[in-house]
């Protein structure tokens, strides 16, 4: 934009005259990044129109109004990293594969004190790097930068790199900062830092005193878990290794620290994922006796890459039979948890887990995987995501995989399964039915007129029933007109094509239309109860059902109720989930398996009481 179309345009909007260096840098050519539409290229400027025209990369180029691009676009500097990976690509990718360092020092000199905080420099870096590779590329170039005298590394995402006027070692950094804390952890973290950063043979003697301070925090810290103490004795050994020191009689040593086989789960969960090979191999040192049993029971309640590092160890320590014995047993009790689950999922198909898997891929392990999912929804609150259940629905040949022995009994059983599941939305419930049906063509009758019969009716509470009912009608009364109000305000805006307001209200309308039909459909299905007609001859919906743990006599009550009655802190479950289902029809003094808090557990009925006489 010329000076003449600038003066026009603060004219038209005076409030902007604060503003006019920023539209003297809106110049064909020059490069941007939009808060919505991402980084672009300025074309040209239409003075009839007063419009940018912007090459958004990967879009079609986009009219905008300056007056809304002061707020919403950043424009880029000609020496920012992003600008020069489009006007110097060669220099770039070079930095990229042979000199990331440098890269990291180039991104951050143009901005002001060359220091930017990690969370930019981490946004900037993924669309120069692509954020298919840039994950593993930037955790190998984050050891490098912690190496490097030239830059100043934060310890937290809030904090700043700095490219350093005078170049600083890292060791010399590190144990200044060490000097200057007293936090255990910090020291810690500080002295794992030094280990990376390769400690030189001259710097060896001044370290004596680090080594002194780990040694003092790891046996006095009253600020460390057990995990965090572990670890730091872990990492006072290998400091104490690289200095010459004898470290095997140092208290407390890391065999002290896991003597107590009750608390290796928690250690577990919380140790750092690098250490968790060290930790089972120290298991293993500790308690040669009973290893096997200890590995097991940490493989059960294991979660995320320490769930793959047991089922390793186990296999390289001459496990394997037992192993593939025991995923079968867990998979027939229904006690395979939901991160044991996502390894055999992920792995099903590796040569090298084939004789460990070959008899665990059957439809029965679709039915874990229900149980699992519906048993976490039951517990989570709110709308917390279910891993299991995106890697259901995101793997295409899953469920094909899964069924490819089952009949077509087994198959409806595993559907009707799939309705009634919490962990699901509506619409995935509709997607994964429909990869059923595409095997077991049959099971059209599930989703079409024919099975809209009296049998699907559900029983509700009436206060489960207002509940849905209010919400219908604030989204028919309230939420419906106010998004159409919406989609008509950005239809003033024009050019729908490269409307970004108007397509985000037709999105709200599409999810709105679809929740408006869905409870719809679950109102008229939807028969209200009070829970008079239950019975205590056996339990059913409406019934409070007395527990007994057969394994230590403890009790627990649990109240049967509705269709979308389910409340998991108050004890309360819906009589349609499986939890539900296997409750019902059970008498006094009958016995039934439930999983509860993660582990499959025996229970006695002791007693069944009608919910409706609580209430009076």
């Amino acid at each position: 934009m010329n000076s003449e179309a600038i003066s026009a345009i603060i004219a038209k909007h005076p409030a902007l005259k604060a503003s006019k260096a920023k539209l003297e840098t809106m110049e064909p050519g020059s490069y941007v990044v939009h808060r919505s539409w991402g980084f672009g290229q300025i074309k040209s400027y239409s003075e009839g129109e007063q419009k940018l025209l912007i090459d958004f990369k990967g879009k079609k180029a986009h009219p905008m109004d300056p007056v809304f691009c002061v707020t919403s676009m950043e424009i880029l500097p000609a020496k920012h990293i992003l600008a020069r990976k489009e006007t110097e690509p060669d220099r770039i990718k070079e930095l990229i594969e042979n000199d990331p360092v440098q890269l990291v020092i180039e991104t951050l000199s143009p901005y002001p004190g060359k220091a930017a905080s990690a969370i930019e420099v981490e946004i900037v870096l993924t669309q120069v790097v692509g954020e298919d590779k840039f994950k593993r590329w930037f955790s190998n170039v984050k050891k490098q930068l912690v190496k490097d005298p030239r830059v100043s590394v934060p310890a937290k995402k809030i904090e700043c790199y700095i490219v350093r006027d005078e170049p600083v070692s890292a060791e010399t950094e590190i144990m200044e900062e060490f000097a200057n804390t007293r936090s255990a952890r910090r020291r810690i973290s500080l002295a794992e830092d030094l280990l990376a950063a390769s400690i030189k043979e001259e710097s060896k003697p001044s370290l004596a005193h680090v080594l002194s301070g780990i040694t003092d925090a790891v046996r006095d810290s009253n600020q460390l878990d057990a995990a965090e103490r572990l670890y730091g004795a872990f990492v006072r050994d290998e400091l104490s290794k690289i200095l010459g020191h004898e470290s095997a009689n140092v208290a407390p040593t890391q065999t002290d620290l896991i003597k107590e086989v009750r608390g290796l789960t928690a250690i577990a969960e919380k140790i750092p994922v690098h250490f968790q090979s060290r930790f089972l191999d120290l298991v293993k040192e500790t308690h040669p006796l009973e290893w096997r049993e200890i590995v097991f029971a940490l493989l059960k309640t294991s979660q995320g890459k320490f769930t793959t590092e047991c089922i390793n160890f186990l296999m390289e320590n001459g496990q394997a039979d037992e192993l593939a014995a025991a995923l079968k047993r867990w998979k027939t009790e229904q006690n395979l948890r939901a991160p044991v689950l996502l390894w055999v999922i992920k792995n099903r198909h590796s040569k090298k887990f084939s004789k460990l898997l070959a008899d665990l891929v059957t439809p029965r392990l679709l039915g874990a995987i229900f149980f699992a999912i519906d048993y976490e929804a039951l517990q989570s609150a709110g709308t917390r995501r279910i891993p299991l259940g995106e890697v259901l629905s995101d793997d295409p040949d899953l469920i094909a995989d899964l069924l490819s022995t089952a009949d077509t009994e087994t198959a409806r059983d595993l559907a009707n399964s799939l309705l009634l599941n919490q962990g699901f939305e509506e619409l995935t419930k509709k997607s994964l039915l429909a990869r059923f049906i595409k095997l077991f063509p049959s099971l059209q009758s599930l989703v079409s007129g024919e099975a809209e019969t009296k049998d699907e009716q559900f029983l509700v509470s009436r206060e489960s029933y207002e509940r849905k009912r209010i919400e219908y009608e604030e989204i028919v009364s309230k939420r419906i007109p106010d998004n159409s109000k919406a989609i008509a305000t950005a239809r003033e805006h024009g050019d729908l094509k490269e409307n970004s307001e108007f397509k985000m209200a037709k999105q709200d309308q599409s999810v709105l239309m679809g929740q408006k039909v869905q409870l719809e459909r679950d109102l008229a299905r939807a028969r209200i109860t009070d829970f008079a007609e239950a019975s205590t001859d056996q339990v059913s919906a409406g019934t409070i059902v007395d527990l007994r743990d057969v394994a230590n006599g403890k009790a627990v009550r649990y109240s049967v109720l509705g269709a979308w009655d389910s409340d998991p802190d108050n004890h309360r479950i819906a009589y349609k989930t499986p939890l539900g289902q296997a409750l019902l029809g059970k008498k006094i003094g009958e016995h039934v398996k439930l999983k509860i808090a993660g582990t499959n557990q025996e229970f006695q009925i002791a007693g069944i009481s009608r919910y409706v006489d609580t209430k009076k």
